[in-house]
């Protein structure tokens, strides 16, 4: 398909990423799919690192998926690893061709750098339902551990897009103990993007030292934070990876240190941010704040109702102040509500309240909130204590036409 022109929500420019040490990385043209741009990418990580993942549940997940979370935890102790990711096509729902494929890979690379398979992790984004070449992809192994070198993140964030208008990326540094600890991440993620995990890929790097089943704990628990409080269109990938890594070569040991998980939440909730400013089609970028439900889990379940609605997201794309929607999506979410205990605002502005329009409310106050790039919906259910905060983007004409055209 065609080239995309960038989101009027997307940053100025990618970020400075630090290096970070134990990380070599690359990447290569392999016409997997693409014509004239890098398609894919190799991560080198250095012996001893830990590695830890989150992926999509979805019932007819990838095989690239399903090789990821067989590997996960069961990896061999003190090797290095590597992670490679190609765009283009997704290698899912091609049966058993696509496990040949992974195999494939996995043996070109174990191959090529020494490691063993086991601490081979692939990810594959883009079509669905077409049987990946993956002989373009090992043809170009050998140019990819050739090319290996510290920094190219932001070569390796443009590899991995699809119908991505721009690169995503998000870095922390933070001291402990008079030592300087870096994290770096990079995503991809524009469309087919809902919460249990979003098509989504992301890979976060730390020269931080932390034990695996810590790090995969962290990670899991950030993640339900970030990553799963994001939808674009409410459906789910077969392909989402979030693989982190660990090198150690800070020395740094940051078990149980809550600035470092404060500064990994900040990386993943900015990247979060970006696939959502990335929403295909995308001019608004929306939270969806619920507070006062009756559990943590029914404040979700509203803020996902609202955040998911067509009618809803329509409405915002078109800047029309429609209040109604949003008690729509409240009522038919499921989860408890009471008409008349709602409360409904707009940025700052108090929209309704005890089942009713607010006595102060006017529809210019609505209309001018709506014409702003950026919009808050905010929503009491008057129940309880339970708060939940849900990102998402409208729906315009944009989003029809990508993904009628994704396969020309």
């Amino acid at each position: 398909m065609a080239k995309l022109p960038r989101s009027p929500l997307a940053p100025d420019r990618f970020p400075d990423m630090p290096e970070i040490g134990g990380l070599r990385l690359a990447t290569v043209e392999a016409g997997v799919r693409y014509a004239g741009r890098r398609d894919v990418m190799l991560a080198l990580l250095a012996p001893g690192s830990a590695v830890a993942g989150v992926f999509t549940r979805s019932a007819t997940r990838s095989a690239n998926v399903l090789d990821c979370q067989r590997k996960i935890g069961a990896e061999a102790e003190g090797a290095g690893a590597a992670i490679l990711v190609n765009s283009g096509n997704s290698n899912a729902f091609t049966g058993r061709a696509g496990e040949g494929s992974v195999q494939a890979i996995c043996t070109a690379v174990s191959k090529a750098t020494g490691l063993p398979q086991a601490r081979v992790f692939t990810s594959a984004t883009g079509v669905i339902g077409e049987r990946l070449p993956h002989d373009r992809i090992t043809d170009r192994i050998g140019a990819l551990v050739n090319g290996l070198a510290p920094g190219k993140l932001g070569e390796a964030a443009e590899a991995i897009m699809t119908t991505d208008t721009f690169p995503k990326g998000a870095a922390a540094e933070l001291v402990i103990d008079g030592q300087t600890v870096r994290i770096a991440g990079i995503a991809k993620g524009s469309g087919m993007i809902a919460p249990d995990m979003a098509t989504m890929l992301v890979y976060i790097f730390t020269d931080a030292r932390i034990e695996r089943s810590q790090l995969q704990q962290m990670l899991g628990a950030l993640n339900d934070r970030t990553f799963n409080n994001i939808t674009v269109d409410s459906d789910t990938s077969t392909s989402d990876t979030l693989l982190m890594a660990a090198t150690g070569a800070s020395g740094v040991d940051v078990t149980g240190h809550d600035g470092f998980r404060d500064a990994l939440h900040g990386v993943m909730l900015d990247l979060a941010h970006q696939v959502v400013r990335d929403g295909e089609g995308a001019t608004k970028f929306v939270t969806v704040q619920v507070t006062g439900a009756a559990s943590d889990a029914d404040a979700r379940t509203h803020a996902l109702a609202i955040a998911n609605s067509p009618l809803v997201k329509t409405a915002i794309a078109g800047e029309d102040p429609n209040w109604g929607r949003i008690v729509m999506a409240v009522g038919k979410s499921g989860a408890a509500a009471d008409r008349d205990l709602l409360t409904i605002r707009f940025g700052d502005v108090l929209v309704a309240e005890k089942g009713w329009v607010a006595e102060s409310y006017r529809e210019e106050q609505g209309a001018a909130q709506m014409k702003q790039a950026e919009i808050e919906i905010g929503v009491d259910i008057g129940l309880g204590a339970g708060q939940a905060t849900v990102w998402t983007c409208d729906l315009t004409h944009g989003y029809i036409s990508i993904n009628a055209d994704y396969r020309s």
